[in-house]
């Protein structure tokens, strides 16, 4: 009988791991193997873990499952370079991951969430609905599955170091919607004794949520934070992204330079350049004005298309207009590179595997 009400050993933090082991009268240096086992060496299954005395990898086996994700469709991109996997989960409900490799970059990006509320018109994801939140476990596990499959293969030079090297928390899911489980994740990526992931090569992106954007702040974290702005004027981010009724830029913005203040890390906001839409010199304009003077950068990224909406993405020459005009008001900005449009695994996108695999 399952003794843990469902979770998997990557839900139990290390004090945890120290209680449990104490209860069952084992030494509690072995808390120590175990987490090594679990984030240095990224054990498979309990037989790997070969200094562990095989009554106790029985019992943990039976109260506790080395993981949840069970892999149900892998697919590569055309190019070799954007891996998206989509996972099930005991309860049967799917997530989406994806791979994104670089000359000298890994870069996982997370789900956090099966599925999504927020509802934001132009995301696959929202376009879905919400199914539940993830476990910090199943967070955490996401990485780690990636990170053990680049150390088993890697199209990378033998001399290269094949290892994940960013962590964004920008797949299905609001992060700051599931918050607990988000800080208790990156609490176990960034842990010392494990995995000891640099909190700052992980980004968290949120749609606004401000209450927790100012929560974020309190936490002093060295984690890199990135907001989907999307639009420059209530009226329009509205439409395309309903929590603004809730959280409109009015609130959104003076969070967002209270973040700065507390932390002195560098924002950054996310814009997905829509054809017609939010590309125009009058957006830019507003953008401009909105974000003068706060430490951030503006990500534009061309619309990745989706079942569910009909917009398109903006071409060169309205980017070409729209840059300038950012350039001109000194306005940090960068045109991020399309990848893995072919298989469904660009920004917004996340959903449509798990839709096709019914």
């Amino acid at each position: 009988m399952n003794m843990n009400s469902g979770r998997s050993l990557y839900d139990l933090k290390f004090d945890e791991v120290q209680s449990l082991l104490q209860e069952w009268q084992e030494p509690v240096f072995r808390a120590k193997q175990i987490w090594e086992w679990l984030y240095v060496q990224l054990a498979p299954a309990y037989d790997a873990m070969t200094n562990l005395p095989k009554p106790l990898r029985d019992r943990l086996s039976a109260a506790y499952p080395l993981g949840r994700l069970t892999p149900k469709i892998d697919l590569l991109s055309s190019d070799g370079w954007t891996r998206k996997l989509l996972f099930t989960l005991p309860d049967g409900v799917q997530i989406e991951t994806v791979l994104m490799e670089y000359d000298t970059r890994h870069t996982v990006c997370v789900s956090t969430q099966a599925g999504c509320a927020m509802g934001c018109t132009f995301c696959a994801t929202g376009q879905g609905g919400f199914q539940r939140n993830l476990a910090s476990g199943e967070i955490v596990e996401q990485v780690l599955f990636f990170d053990r499959k680049l150390r088993q293969t890697s199209r990378q030079p033998p001399t290269a170091n094949h290892h994940i090297t960013n962590v964004v928390l920008m797949g299905m899911g609001e992060p700051f919607a599931n918050y607990t489980a988000l800080l208790d994740a990156l609490d176990r990526l960034s842990d010392p004794r494990g995995y000891n992931f640099g909190a700052r090569r992980i980004t968290v992106s949120t749609v606004g949520l401000v209450p927790m954007i100012e929560r974020f702040a309190q936490e002093r974290s060295q984690v890199n934070l990135a907001v989907s702005l999307h639009a420059a004027t209530n009226e329009l981010r509205s439409a395309m992204l309903p929590i603004n009724k809730r959280y409109p830029l009015e609130a959104l913005i003076p969070a967002c330079r209270a973040y700065l203040t507390s932390t002195h890390r560098r924002l950054s906001f996310e814009w997905a350049m829509i054809e017609g839409v939010n590309d125009t010199p009058a957006q830019a304009r507003a953008l401009a004005q909105l974000i003068k003077g706060l430490l951030c950068h503006v990500n534009l990224i061309p619309l990745n298309p989706t079942h569910g909406y009909a917009g398109a993405a903006s071409t060169r020459e309205r980017i070409a207009t729209f840059r300038a005009i950012l350039d001109e008001a000194h306005i940090a900005n960068s045109l991020r590179v399309r990848r893995g449009i072919d298989i469904h695994a660009g920004c917004g996108q996340l959903q449509q595997a798990a839709a096709s695999a019914g």
